[in-house]
């Protein structure tokens, strides 16, 4: 493993963290440091993170990257954590790793060699939740399949009902729920445990002794980010409603707790769901830096979501005399509900508002029902690319599959 250091911030909750870990000569050193309560976080931050790297005997500019604690949490508490990281990060000239703040919450409530689903659900106070849902594998990766959302409180039950069986959680005994919520919410801990989960102990505030941990991995798979594009995940649509606008039903997310489905701007915080689509429907997936990639690069997508959960996505790619179909999928236990029809759509509309004279797309010869789909649609087979995909024995050809988008298109 090469030399490197990390810093992360934490700041989404009660408590300011800051994280040091450093990877030398094939040997981890983890150096932490705390505050507790909200007040004094602005000013000690930077302090706390001086003073491990004095320990560390290490100068600012020795760092690799830093993490931050995306999210959600409390909108100023974020906001301090991002611009911290960002300006630092910004004057060093090295990559920020933001941080799903209930992704670090599963990962404190489950503790070591955790398998199975874990659902994190935090109190968001007005009666709401931040509900977020894991996948820990047996090789000690976690997937993300359930970004965070807001829920209502009394809503959270009927949606994990709905949704947990995408996640794989419905008639598993590795299912776990946790977080401030369950005891937030009467009732709750109760309806998820006729659901089949298992309540693990509140977890505390997320921290960034686990969340630098988590945020290695992500940059040595190359999850970094250039400074100028760290955001925080608010969740909230909306994060000034008053007491008196919430009280006439104002504020959460809207999309949440609607079965109609919505239709969104792909970003990289969607990227972790559409993976773990990908992994279901695809012999060879995109990867996750396939999928940041593709963002970074400037192409254009769109997610489907229903309760907060993603159906399906896609990414489009602009070329001079054509708009081409990178790729595109929709969760199985959700097809054949017109989801990709709209999914084309989009890319139909946009291409077309682009002034393009066609959309294009690869196919494998041995996907019949993806042909068809796309005949269906009105896209034309136009040539063949061989050896496109992999496959078991060796490669197999694509269709390239072509619409046109002239006025009788």
């Amino acid at each position: 493993m090469s030399t490197h250091h990390l810093l992360a911030l934490e700041t989404s909750g009660h408590v300011c963290s800051v994280a040091l870990l450093s990877q030398v000569r094939g040997r981890a050193r983890l150096r932490a440091e705390r505050l507790a309560g909200r007040q004094g976080h602005a000013r000690h931050v930077l302090s706390l993170a001086q003073g491990l790297l004095d320990d560390a005997q290490l100068a600012p500019s020795a760092l690799s990257a830093i993490a931050f604690g995306q999210g959600p949490g409390s909108f100023t508490g974020l906001r301090l954590a991002c611009g911290v990281a960002q300006g630092m990060a910004l004057s060093l000239g090295i990559p920020v790793v933001p941080v799903d703040s209930l992704w670090v919450l599963a990962v404190q409530a489950a503790g070591p060699g955790a398998q199975g689903i874990h659902l994190v659900l935090q109190d968001a106070r007005m009666h709401e939740v931040y509900a977020a849902a894991y996948h820990a594998g047996p090789d000690g990766g976690w997937v993300c399949v359930q970004s965070p959302v807001l829920l209502a409180c009394s809503g959270v039950a009927a949606w994990a009902a709905e949704q947990s069986a995408a996640w794989g959680a419905r008639g598993s005994a590795a299912w776990f729920a946790s977080g401030s919520a369950l005891q937030a919410c009467p009732g709750l801990e109760d309806a998820l445990a006729e659901l089949g989960a298992t309540v693990l102990p509140h977890p505390g505030e997320p921290d960034a002794e686990v969340l630098v941990q988590l945020a290695e991995q992500v940059w040595l798979d190359g999850g970094g980010l250039d400074a100028a594009l760290a955001h925080p995940a608010y969740v909230r649509n909306k994060v000034a409603y008053t007491t008196l606008e919430r009280a006439g039903g104002l504020g959460g997310n809207p999309a949440v707790g609607e079965s109609a489905v919505q239709l969104h701007d792909m970003a990289v915080s969607d990227v972790d769901e559409a993976v773990a689509i990908e992994r279901q429907i695809q012999a060879a997936p995109w990867s996750r830096r396939n999928f940041i990639d593709s963002l970074l690069a400037g192409h254009t997508g769109w997610v489907l979501r229903r309760m907060g959960a993603m159906l399906g996505f896609v990414l489009l790619m602009e070329a001079p005399d054509m708009a081409h179909v990178l790729v595109i999928g929709v969760r199985p236990d959700v097809r054949r509900q017109g989801l990709g029809s709209r999914l084309l759509q989009a890319c139909v509309a946009h291409a077309r508002q682009a002034g393009l004279p066609a959309l294009t797309l690869e196919v494998r010869r041995s996907n019949q029902s993806a042909i068809l789909f796309y005949e269906h649609h009105g896209f034309q087979r136009r040539g063949v690319r061989r050896g496109y995909y992999p496959a078991p024995e060796g490669r197999e050809d694509a269709w390239i599959m072509t619409l046109p988008l002239g006025d009788s298109a």
